[in-house]
C-alpha cells in the first residue's frame, strides 16, 4: 500500500499533463500581484465568554447557486469583512480595522466558466482514504506539515510560527468555543522506545511538569471526542495499527489567533463560509518544514482537477489520514468536492503540485482550507458536498499580512 501511495503522490501531476489531445497543458504556478492589506486602527474588546460548543459540521450555508447570485462586494464591504479579531492567550481581545489597496473589483461577480460534471467515482460510500503508517512518510514533507488542534480539528504549518485552520474550529460565529482559551497545537512525532523515559541527570522544572500535565489532558479530551459520531464509511481492510505506526504529539501553546470579521454571524447575518479560515501564532517556533501559501487556480489549471489534504479524522483516532480527489464545482471563494473525510479533518490545508515558473521542478502549495461537510441547495434540491475555502488574492494578502506583520513580503503570490 505504501508503494501505491507514493506513486499517487509523486506521479499524479504527470498523469494530468495530457488533456486528451496529446498536447501539454500549462500547469504552472503563475505569480500574481496581490492587493495590499494595511492595518489602520486597533481597538480593545471585552474578553469573550468561551462558551460555544465545537461544531465540526455546519448547516444553513450559502450553496453553489446562492454563491453565484451574490452581488459583487464593494470596497467598503471588503474592508469590513477583512478586518479581524485577535485573541491572545491571556484572554484579551482586539479588533483591527484594515484598508485594501491596489484592488480591482471584478464586475462579473461570483460566476465561473466551469460547468459541474458529476463523476461516478466520487460517490460516497467507498472509503478512498489512506492511513499513513510508515514513519518515513509521517515525519517528512508534505505529511509532517499536518497538525492537530486541541479543539478537535486539523491544521497545517505555514511558517515557523503559524498554523492555518478553519475559523469554525475556534469560533461558532457568535462566541469562541470551549477549549480555545487554552489552545494547543499538536505537532507530529513518531513514538520511539525512549519516549517517556527520564534521561539520566535530567530535571524537570515546575513549569515543564505543568505543561506536560496540560498536554496529557488535551490528548485525553481529544480521544474522548473522537469516539463520537460521523458518517459511517467502509474501512480499509488494514487494522487501525499498533503504537509503532501511530504518531504522538508535541503540544505547543498558541500565543494569538486571528479570525476575519466576515466570519462573525452578528456582522454578516449568517455564517459566511467564504471566511471560514483562521491563523494561529505559536508561542514557540518549530523546526519542521512548512508548506507555502499559493493563490488558488481555477479547476482547468489543475492537473486532473485534483486536490490533496491530510488530517486527523475522528473515526481513525491517532492516525494521520491522507486523501485526494477531483473538484466537482467551484465559485470564486469555494471548492465543492467529494473527498472522503470525517469530522476532525476540518481545518486541513488543501494543496496541489504545479511547476515553478521557468523550472522543471514541481512544488506543493496550499490553495484552500478544508471546511467540512455541507448541505447546499442545487437546482432547488439539497445535496451534500465537502467544501474548501479557496485562497484568493485577497485572502492570500491577509494571511501573509498575519504571518509577517506587514505587507512588504506579500506583493506577489
Amino acid at each position: 500500500m505504501d508503494h501505491v501511495l507514493l506513486l499517487f503522490i509523486f506521479f499524479m501531476p504527470a498523469l494530468g499533463l495530457a488533456n486528451g489531445t496529446g498536447t501539454e497543458q500549462d500547469f504552472t504556478w503563475h505569480l500574481k500581484k496581490v492587493p495590499q492589506i494595511v492595518s489602520e486602527r486597533t481597538f480593545s474588546l471585552d474578553s469573550p465568554k468561551f462558551e460555544a460548543k465545537p461544531n465540526l459540521e455546519l448547516n444553513s450555508v450559502c450553496g453553489i447557486e446562492c454563491q453565484r447570485k451574490l452581488p459583487v462586494p464593494s470596497l467598503s464591504d471588503l474592508k469590513d469583512f477583512l478586518s479581524y479579531e485577535t485573541i491572545f492567550e491571556n484572554g484579551t481581545r482586539t479588533l483591527t480595522e484594515v484598508n485594501v489597496l491596489g484592488l480591482t473589483l471584478d464586475p462579473a461577480g461570483n460566476t465561473t466558466a466551469h460547468k459541474s460534471v458529476r463523476k461516478k467515482r466520487q460517490i460516497y460510500g467507498t472509503d478512498s482514504r489512506f492511513s499513513i503508517y510508515d514513519k518515513r512518510f509521517m515525519t517528512n514533507f508534505p505529511f509532517n506539515t499536518a497538525v492537530k488542534i486541541s479543539t478537535g480539528c486539523s491544521g497545517i504549518l505555514i511558517s515557523p510560527k503559524h498554523v492555518l485552520t478553519a475559523a469554525h474550529c475556534l469560533h461558532d460565529g457568535k462566541d469562541y468555543v470551549k477549549g480555545s482559551k487554552r489552545l494547543r497545537v499538536g505537532l507530529m512525532r513518531t513514538k520511539s522506545r525512549g519516549d517517556g523515559r527520564k534521561r539520566k541527570g535530567a530535571r524537570r522544572s515546575r513549569r515543564e511538569a505543568l505543561e506536560a500535565q496540560e498536554d496529557s489532558e488535551v490528548a485525553t479530551g481529544l480521544r474522548r471526542r473522537s469516539r463520537g459520531g460521523g458518517r459511517k464509511q467502509r474501512r480499509s481492510g488494514r487494522k487501525q495499527g499498533s503504537s509503532d505506526g501511530m504518531p504522538s504529539f508535541q503540544w505547543t501553546r498558541v500565543k494569538s489567533t486571528h479570525i476575519p470579521k466576515g466570519w462573525f454571524k452578528g456582522f454578516s447575518g449568517d455564517i459566511a463560509l467564504d471566511y471560514d479560515y483562521a491563523v494561529l501564532e505559536l508561542k514557540r517556533p518549530h523546526k519542521r518544514k512548512y508548506m507555502e501559501l499559493g493563490i488558488s487556480p481555477t479547476i482547468k489549471m489543475m492537473p486532473g482537477s485534483m486536490i490533496h489534504f491530510s488530517g486527523f479524522d475522528n473515526d481513525r483516532s491517532g492516525q494521520l489520514v491522507y486523501r485526494f480527489c477531483s473538484i466537482s464545482d467551484e465559485s470564486n471563494d469555494l471548492f465543492y468536492q467529494y473527498c472522503d473525510a470525517e469530522p476532525g479533518s476540518t481545518g486541513s490545508g488543501v494543496y496541489l503540485r504545479l511547476k515553478e515558473p521557468n523550472k522543471r521542478k514541481w512544488k506543493r502549495k496550499i490553495i484552500a482550507v478544508f471546511s467540512g461537510h455541507q448541505w447546499v441547495d442545487v437546482n432547488g434540491e439539497q445535496q451534500d458536498y465537502n467544501v474548501a475555502v479557496r485562497i484568493t488574492p485577497l485572502k492570500y494578502a491577509q494571511i501573509c499580512f498575519w504571518i509577517h506583520g506587514n505587507d512588504e513580503n506579500c506583493a506577489q503570490g
